[in-house]
């Protein structure tokens, strides 16, 4: 990682573990693609509006109790490399990180985050096939294609490509939901190949009349051998059963025999209650989940169309909208159409609309520049999250604006009955499953041309009456003071700081040649990227506190540690360049986060002739990193550097 990012990460993880209440108050980090994900102990410790402020975080929410801070694919990578270092949780994983905010979930939050979970992990086969269909669809329409044996031998592959993950969908879903749930995953694609085995009648001839079905008699129930094409509900539904047959067979059966035994009575239990109790269970819920789409359709019109899309965006953000790929595998196994797929479509980039609208409100503010240009881009590829909780809904306008766009797009959809042949993607790249009838791909265009201009306009018009005090709204505050933006209960767990003097001295904090900050051998900190102060060349592997105060944090690298003064002044002190690479070694911290140090008291030692061995250089930067306004320092100037000398002062 480059030496200046990761300076501005520290920084940024130094605060983010003070907005959320403190070391002590976080259980877990993870990230997923665009989002730092913690569970607290308290979330009320945490100041959400601060940290919506928090350099280069695009927006905060907490969701299945996990405060989730959007910044962004890639970048949230390298902040949660060193916010996790920062916190000693570097090697959670975010399914330890989901165990975790589970305890804490109510039951419908823990079956909806488990649905998520199922998809989530079998999304790329899906949204794969998707593409491909969309491909196919596309190359099968084209006149050049067809008469060339090359091209036209391309997309049937192609187009054999993309059914047969498809067709092998529930196969998928029962692997994966059995892993989901505890169980052996082989065991879950053994469920799905049972399931669509070729001994069983295929389900759509069966539906058809094309083909004669075999009934069994077991127990007196007469059982119909069809197989479970498009099963999407019944492989979920299988995939749990297997899991929880798994584990308890694995408890129960003697060691001795446990390889053979609990594995077949696994299959044997599993296979006897998908056709005689889960199959019938699951047909019947997918039968009212379609027929109950398919009704909104017939006898709610345009109205229906409207209000899904219209409020499909406000269900994203309760975390509900992970069942929609459920329901749109159903929709697809049962009809062959995907209507959904469009209308979340229009939905999102109404959102889009909508932040282009906020953006020319504020277009001369640099940090809606910041939070806009990149949450738009994020809509035009399907996802809302950054814009969504970064704008909109932070602003509560624009979200509205956003919905009516979506609302408008809707009618376009229904109007021109527009249809996917698959899901998994939207906005640009879901134009591929776009069904080509009637017109389908200009339709397409249309109705997410008007949801655009429909969230724009529409949030121009509300900000007029409803954009009250934006500038202090999104003003930058890349520290925040801990006396100032914690929870009354986090301050009154916090020494308070006294009332500062006119003049607070902060003394030598290490032994050795006192140099401008502007002189070190970095970037960022001779840039004064974090911060203003004075720089030491140490002539031994010791520091000191500079003045009476307490620990704030001691990284988990023990090559920083930050500092306040009892006056509530912040320090940063680092040892060498680019040490974090070290990750501890030749360093030894003598104090912990918390502990009140007297001027002159040991607060690290470190091996100073070993980490120069490494090649690191060993200056030790002190950076004033949230200075008080109306405050300066008056620096010392260069030269030997001891505990009994001034290094810096800080000034009204």
């Amino acid at each position: 990682m480059d030496a200046n990012k990761r300076q501005r990460y520290e920084k940024i993880s130094i605060e983010l573990t003070k907005l959320v209440g403190g070391k002590e108050n976080i259980q877990g980090v993870a990230h997923c693609a665009t989002r730092l994900r913690i569970v607290l102990k308290d979330n009320d410790q945490a100041d959400l509006k601060a940290i919506e402020n928090v350099d280069l975080a695009k927006g905060v929410f907490v969701a299945g109790d996990q405060v989730q801070i959007i910044f962004g694919a890639g970048l949230v990578n390298d902040v949660y490399e060193v916010f996790a270092e920062h916190n000693n949780m570097k090697n959670m994983s975010l399914s330890d990180l989901k165990t975790v905010a589970n305890k804490k979930m109510n039951p419908l939050q823990r079956i909806v985050k488990a649905l998520s979970d199922v998809f989530v992990d079998i999304m790329p086969g899906i949204l794969a096939a998707a593409l491909l269909t969309g491909l196919s669809g596309v190359f099968g329409n084209l006149e050049f294609v067809k008469s060339n044996d090359t091209l036209y031998g391309i997309n049937t592959l192609i187009n054999i490509s993309s059914g047969a993950v498809f067709g092998f969908l529930p196969l998928a879903v029962a692997y994966s939901a059995c892993k989901r749930f505890g169980g052996r995953p082989i065991l879950g694609i053994v469920i799905g190949c049972i399931m669509l085995s070729d001994s069983l009648t295929n389900a759509y001839s069966a539906a058809q009349g094309t083909a004669e079905v075999t009934t069994l008699h077991i127990f007196g129930m007469g059982v119909d051998l069809v197989g479970f094409q498009g099963g999407i509900i019944v492989a979920l539904l299988m995939g749990f059963v297997t899991a929880k047959l798994d584990g308890f067979f694995e408890k129960k059966v003697p060691e001795v025999v446990r390889l053979l035994v609990s594995p077949l009575l696994t299959t044997l239990v599993g296979a006897l209650l998908l056709f005689t109790v889960i199959g019938p269970v699951g047909r019947g819920l997918s039968s009212g989940i379609t027929n109950g789409l398919v009704w909104m359709t017939q006898n709610l019109g345009v109205i229906g169309y409207a209000i899904f899309s219209g409020l499909q965006q406000l269900v994203v953000i309760t975390g509900l909208h992970h069942i929609f790929g459920a329901i749109e595998a159903q929709l697809l196994a049962d009809t062959g159409r995907n209507f959904l797929n469009p209308l979340m479509s229009v939905a999102i980039i109404a959102q889009g609309g909508a932040v282009l609208g906020y953006l020319l409100l504020h277009r001369k503010n640099v940090k809606t520049r910041e939070l806009c240009i990149p949450s738009f881009i994020s809509v035009l590829f399907g996802i809302t999250e950054p814009a969504l909780f970064g704008i909109n809904l932070r602003y509560r306008f624009p979200i509205i604006g956003g919905c009516i766009g979506g609302a408008l797009g809707g009618i376009i959809v229904y109007l021109t009955n527009l249809a996917a042949v698959g899901f998994g993607t939207t906005v640009v790249p879901g134009i591929a499953l776009a069904d080509p009838a009637n017109n389908g791909y200009m339709n397409y265009v249309a109705a997410h041309g008007v949801a655009i201009a429909g969230g724009f306009l529409m949030t121009l018009i509300l900000g007029r009456f409803m954009d009250k005090t934006p500038e202090e709204a999104i003003s930058v505050n890349t520290a925040g003071s801990p006396a100032s933006s914690r929870a009354p209960e986090a301050q009154d767990s916090m020494p308070q700081p006294q009332e500062a003097p006119a003049e607070e001295a902060f003394y030598g904090y290490a032994n050795g040649q006192l140099i401008a900050m502007e002189d070190v051998k970095d970037d960022t900190f001779a840039n004064k990227v974090l911060g203003d102060g004075v720089a030491v060349i140490p002539s031994e592997g010791k520091v000191f506190a500079p003045a009476d105060g307490t620990v704030t944090s001691v990284f988990d690298t023990k090559h920083a540690i930050c500092f306040a003064s009892r006056y509530g002044t912040e320090i940063l002190i680092h040892i060498g360049v680019d040490t974090a690479n070290l990750h501890g070694k030749h360093f030894t911290a003598h104090v912990k986060d918390g502990d009140a140090v007297k001027k002159g008291q040991l607060l690290i030692s470190f091996d100073k002739p070993q980490i120069e061995k490494a090649g690191y250089d060993t200056t030790i930067p002190m950076i004033f990193t949230d200075l008080p306004e109306g405050k300066s320092l008056k620096k010392s100037a260069p030269g030997t550097m001891d505990s009994n000398t001034k290094a810096v002062v800080v000034c009204k």
